[in-house]
């Protein structure tokens, strides 16, 4: 390796570790200084642990105006009910923005078909179906399948069991 690349290499791998070292540092003198802000999320949104993102960092508003998952872009980014949520333009961010209860997916992101069930299974932003001016997202193809059969089938006992289950996730 010549001497250019591993000066490049020792820099990548101290701004790697750097923050991790300096978070260690941190707990091990006794916790959290009491400037910090520690992040929360919330359960009622299905939300990317490792990122943050709502729903995998797809545009919401994309499911309705393109008719197909769009990734949002970190530019347009907008914090609204506990999640980060990520969109292509900003006219999207400003449509979800006036109107989240309508672009936002039902149930938070589960998969309708398990909330009917009374479980939460994360949606996947990839199976997914707008119905009645809602979007929905499923964990798997055959419960989206199912559910474009006969929604209604699934919204009664989903709609009736969210509430409790809603509870449970914010606790």
């Amino acid at each position: 390796m010549t001497a250019q690349r591993q000066h490049r290499h020792h820099k990548a791998y101290c701004s790697l570790f750097r923050p991790a070292i300096a978070l260690i540092a941190v707990l091990a003198a006794g916790g959290w200084p009491s400037g910090v802000i520690r992040a929360s999320t919330t359960e009622r949104i299905v939300v990317d642990h490792s990122s943050g993102l709502a729903i995998g960092g797809f545009d919401p508003v994309a499911y309705f105006v393109d008719s197909r998952p769009v990734l949002g872009m970190e530019q347009f980014e907008a914090w609204e009910r506990g999640a980060v949520w990520r969109f292509h333009n900003e006219g999207n961010r400003a449509s979800f923005l006036a109107h989240p209860d309508i672009y936002g997916p039902q149930f938070g992101g589960y998969d309708p078909v398990d909330v009917a069930r009374g479980v939460t299974v994360a949606g996947n932003p990839m199976f997914w179906i707008v119905a009645d001016q809602q979007l929905f997202l499923f964990s798997r193809e055959a419960s989206r399948d199912a559910f474009a059969l006969d929604p209604e089938r699934y919204l009664r006992p989903a709609m009736s069991r969210w509430p409790t289950l809603e509870y449970q996730l914010s606790r």
